[in-house]
Parts: structure tokens; C-alpha cells; sequence
């Protein structure tokens, strides 16, 4: 029976509402509901398994873990918080957890697409400031058709690609860039470079993961390729795009807007001007949280640590 810790399970199971039985199933498994830097080091002694949700493990904490643990669990796709290096130097397997939010997330970037093309945020806005001129004027904020329009998808892996299969279904002329030119099946999406895919797109969505390569990779001189009229979508990691540079880019109308599940720092400071953007949707890094998308995370978890045991490791990333 192998020792299972998950140092902070209240991230995933945060209304309590999970199905735990195919985790508790694998051996003896401890849960806290959150740990701190000082509580980790403590709460992995006699661990095998060390399973995290977006919690940093730097390389500091990782040399200091018990030869016992041999396996790092990301619970979710992102693994930046993991120092791999680290991990791989101590003979510690890390693994995530992909693909299990795609629907989920790409439904939400959708909602954004359809909101951003109808100021539907903006339209509500008026009316909690009773302003009622759209009802009794002409519309006063932009309102257009997303069919025709040029999506453009940065990342080409399971997010993305539920992304284009929906913006298929609705008209939307798809372009990709991606380290990888895969087979996708569908002769009318066109990978671009970066810089082509910035200055043919009516909206741009964020579908890679944050690494070395990637911090920043939106900032002041990519947005400057983007047309006027363009919006900019991230729902991947906050620190992809340059946070001040985006700021600027909206305040002077370099682009027509941003809808931003994730920041560079979460949550914001409430004195972000990001809060009080007309032109601005910021939700709290939702697009992973449904109830559907949140047991998936765990049954893949549980079938990841079952095939470590078994000596079969899947979703392993180094």
C-alpha cells in the first residue's frame, strides 16, 4: 500500500461536493485542506506520493524531501509551480493531469467571444449605473457577428483544439501558432508564426503553457501587431501575457479589449485598474473549477498514480 499525501485538497474540493473513493482506493491517503511552506516538509515524511494543486514546490523544499516520496502529482495541466530540475535531480517522478478541463474551458472562452462581441458586459454595467439609453436610443456599444471572424489559437493541445472545434460549429475562420504543426484533421486551419497570427485575428486566445519561453510572450510590441478592433483572451497562465503592457495597450486603445480568467498575480490587488476596465471581463481563474471538470481531474489522478504504482507511469513530465 503506498502512502498518498494531498497537501492541499480544499483547491479542488473547495464545496465539498468530489467523489474521492478512486483515490482512497490506491492506499493510505491523507488530506489537509491547505499546507504552507513551513507544514510541507512535515506532512511528507513516510509520504510515496505527494499530490499538489497549483502549490509552489521549489527546488528548496524538493532537496529537503524524504527518500520515501517518489512521485510529484500536479493536480491540474500547469506543472510551472513544480520545480521539475529539482524533482529529476532528486530521482522524484513528476506527472500532471491533462486534458481533464478542456470542455470546460473552452466553453468559457467561448462566453467570452460571444460577450466581448456584444458588450454584453458593458450593457449591464449601464444598467446597474441606470443608464437605460440602449433601450431607448440606438445601441451605444459595439454589437457584431462572431461567424466570419478570424480566431486566432496560441497552443495547439486538448484546450485548444476543443476551442476550434466549437469555433468551427460557429463560422469563425481558425489560425494557429504552436511549436508543433499537428495533424489536425481539418485542411482550413492554417498554422502562422506568431506575428501573422496577431495581425490577422479579431480575437486571439491563449491556449499554451507558461514556461521560460512563454513569460511575457504577449507584451507592449505583439500588441502593437493586433488590430484595433482586436480582443485578446487568456485563459492558460496570467504571467503569458505582460500585465502592465496589456494595461497600457487597453488605456490608449492599442486593442478593443481583454477577457482574463487568469492575472500575472492572483488574485490581483484590488487596486488593479483591470477591476474597473469598461473594456475588461476578469473572472477569478474559473475555467478549470466546474463540478464535471473537477471529478475528471480526480479520476485521471487516480488512474495516473495507479499505473506509477503498477511500474506503467502515465502523464509523466520528467
Amino acid at each position: 500500500m503506498s502512502n498518498i499525501v494531498f497537501l492541499n485538497s480544499s483547491r479542488v474540493n473547495f464545496d465539498n461536493s468530489l467523489d474521492f473513493s478512486t483515490l482512497d482506493s490506491l492506499g493510505k491517503v491523507t488530506k489537509y485542506d491547505d499546507s504552507n511552506e513551513s507544514e510541507i516538509l512535515e506532512r511528507v515524511k513516510d509520504q510515496n506520493i505527494v499530490v499538489t494543486k497549483e502549490l509552489a514546490i521549489g527546488r528548496e523544499l524538493i532537496e529537503k524531501f524524504p527518500t520515501s516520496v517518489k512521485l510529484i502529482c500536479e493536480a491540474g495541466t500547469g506543472y510551472n509551480n513544480i520545480d521539475t530540475e529539482a524533482a529529476k535531480e532528486k530521482n522524484i517522478a513528476v506527472c500532471n493531469v491533462p486534458g481533464y478541463s478542456s470542455e470546460a474551458v473552452a466553453q468559457l472562452v467561448i462566453t467570452f467571444m460571444l460577450s466581448l462581441s456584444s458588450s454584453l458586459s458593458e450593457q449591464q454595467r449601464m444598467i446597474e449605473n441606470n443608464n437605460y439609453s440602449n433601450f431607448t436610443k440606438y445601441l451605444g456599444v459595439p454589437h457584431f457577428e462572431i461567424q466570419n471572424k478570424t480566431l486566432g489559437i496560441i497552443g495547439a493541445g486538448s484546450i485548444g483544439q476543443q476551442v476550434m472545434k466549437v469555433a468551427k460549429a460557429l463560422g469563425m475562420n481558425i489560425v494557429v501558432y504552436s511549436r508543433s504543426h499537428k495533424d489536425l484533421g481539418d485542411s482550413s486551419i492554417k498554422f502562422v508564426s506568431l506575428e501573422e497570427l496577431l495581425r490577422e485575428s479579431d480575437f486571439v486566445t491563449i491556449h499554451c503553457p507558461l514556461t521560460k519561453e512563454t513569460n511575457h510572450l504577449i507584451d507592449k510590441n505583439n500588441l502593437k501587431l493586433m488590430k484595433p478592433s482586436s480582443f485578446i483572451i487568456n485563459t492558460a497562465r496570467g504571467a503569458i501575457i505582460k500585465e502592465a503592457d496589456l494595461i497600457e495597450a487597453l488605456e490608449n486603445k492599442i486593442i478593443a479589449g481583454a477577457a482574463l480568467d487568469v492575472q500575472e498575480i492572483e488574485p490581483p490587488e484590488l487596486n488593479n485598474p483591470l477591476f474597473s476596465m469598461k473594456n475588461v471581463i476578469l473572472t477569478p481563474h474559473i475555467g478549470w473549477k466546474c463540478l464535471e471538470s473537477r471529478q475528471r481531474l480526480l479520476d485521471i489522478l487516480a488512474k495516473n498514480i495507479d499505473a506509477f504504482i503498477k511500474e506503467k507511469p502515465i502523464n509523466r513530465v520528467c
